[in-house]
């Protein structure tokens, strides 16, 4: 019997991507699934949006005009949208592009299944086929977010924050590593939240140790930490279980009191600081990575110069920035004035990353020499690709050595650093792991 075919295309975070493996995961073994493809022959498609800022919504909707114009010329037969855009802006979605068949939101997936033609299977919950490399995989812990900061939409989109139970997120985690799943990337909206609606308190850090115990798998990274109320039993995880790599995502934002109040960031500046010497005190060899904002509403140069200063005498290991985009529904958008010009929001991230390019040179010559525990991920040409403890994979630093022995993505080696630049290792094997 023929298979159908089905391309499953994926914008945004690693939240949506866990989704898409999920709904994969439930289509049973008579479709044949396809991710992100624009060559291929399925004649059905899905597209799982982002509606998270600016840039992300005008590729989602450049996404979904591209598949539209398909089903126009009928080169598909059925186009369906689901995610953050299609859950935020659905009816003036359905209005613009009326060649889509169905929007859904964000927790819908029974439905989009009785689209298909299928139905929903309690016994494939937690089923996923895998759109990363079969040796690393990101673990959802929870949907949602209590915080409401100033300029997130986040919780206008998916709610509430809502924890997965324990059980059934130590169950996904040993089917991943019964399938070769190495390293487990732990994300959330906010992971350091987890448990608090289920079981009255945070149940992070007892997770943590728990995936420790799972056989197969090698490293678990802690993504989307936020900072305020951190939970002191997860840094006495990180610091005292050697699975867990030594990195951290606790995603900052701002570091003037002034701008933290109006963020609704929940802690100050004293607080932030503080939380970062505990984390390097109790764990010498963290990696931390951060995500600041820049150019929100009332920021002066005053505070702009504050944050840099901040970033010049912290030097966080991996940094992101985005200048400010107003989203609707907001409190930043309903309450203050988007008075920043959008050249100075763009010269602000410039400085900062021209900022962060020097830190992260500087901190990269002192690996020179140095041997590192790496994943291989890939092999390009005679290289092959992976990556320390320290890196996240598509959003941090890679590791380039010489192809001189057969490896396979997932195997762990030493490998002796001999080069580096701005954001990349170069070296060569010195040992593979049996």
């Amino acid at each position: 019997m023929k298979r159908k075919k089905i391309n499953i295309v994926t914008l945004g975070c690693a939240k949506n991507i866990v989704d898409s493996e999920h709904l994969a995961g439930q289509l049973g073994e008579q479709w044949e699934v396809v991710y992100d493809s624009d060559q291929t022959d399925a004649k059905v498609v899905i597209i799982n949006t982002c509606g998270f800022i600016g840039d992300a919504k005008e590729e989602s909707i450049n996404t979904i005009l591209r598949f539209a114009a398909a089903r126009e010329a009928g080169d598909i037969d059925h186009l369906f949208v689901m995610g953050c855009l299609s859950e935020r802006y659905r009816d003036e979605l359905r209005e613009e592009i009326p060649e889509v068949d169905e929007f859904f939101g964000v927790n819908n997936l029974e439905e989009i299944l009785r689209t298909v033609g299928e139905r929903y299977r309690d016994e494939l919950r937690g089923e996923r086929r895998l759109t990363t490399p079969r040796h690393y995989a990101y673990l959802k812990i929870s949907e949602g977010c209590n915080w409401g900061c100033g300029y997130c939409a986040i919780p206008l989109i998916r709610g509430k924050h809502l924890s997965v139970p324990f059980e059934d997120i130590l169950a996904e985690a040993e089917t991943l590593a019964a399938r070769g799943v190495k390293e487990l990337m732990v994300i959330a909206q906010d992971t350091t939240y987890y448990g608090m609606d289920l079981y009255g308190h945070r149940r992070l850090g007892e997770l943590l140790r728990a995936l420790c115990r799972i056989e197969g798998i090698e490293w678990i990274r802690l993504h989307y930490a936020y900072p305020a109320h951190f939970p002191q039993d997860v840094i006495e995880a990180m610091r005292d279980e050697p699975k867990i790599c030594k990195y951290l995502d606790i995603p900052l934002q701002h570091i003037s009191d002034r701008m933290l109040r109006s963020m609704r960031r929940g802690l100050d500046k004293a607080e932030t600081e503080t939380l970062i010497a505990t984390l390097r005190r109790e764990i010498p060899d963290i990696a931390l990575r951060t995500t600041l904002l820049v150019g929100y509403p009332g920021e002066t140069e005053a505070d702009f110069q504050e944050l840099l200063d901040f970033v010049a005498a912290t030097r966080f290991d991996r940094l992101g920035v985005f200048p400010y985009s107003e989203e609707e529904g907001t409190y930043s958008a309903t309450e203050l004035t988007d008075d920043v010009p959008a050249e100075v929001k763009e010269a602000r991230a410039e400085a900062v990353m021209s900022l962060q390019r020097d830190i992260s040179r500087d901190s990269n010559q002192r690996l020179v020499e140095s041997l590192q525990r790496v994943i291989v991920d890939r092999r390009e040409g005679d290289f092959w690709v992976g990556r320390t403890q320290y890196d996240s994979p598509e959003v941090d630093q890679e590791v380039f050595f010489p192809a001189t022995m057969e490896l396979t993505p997932g195997d762990f080696v030493t490998v002796r650093i001999a080069a580096a630049d701005d954001y990349d290792l170069q070296g060569e094997v010195v040992t593979a792991e049996a």
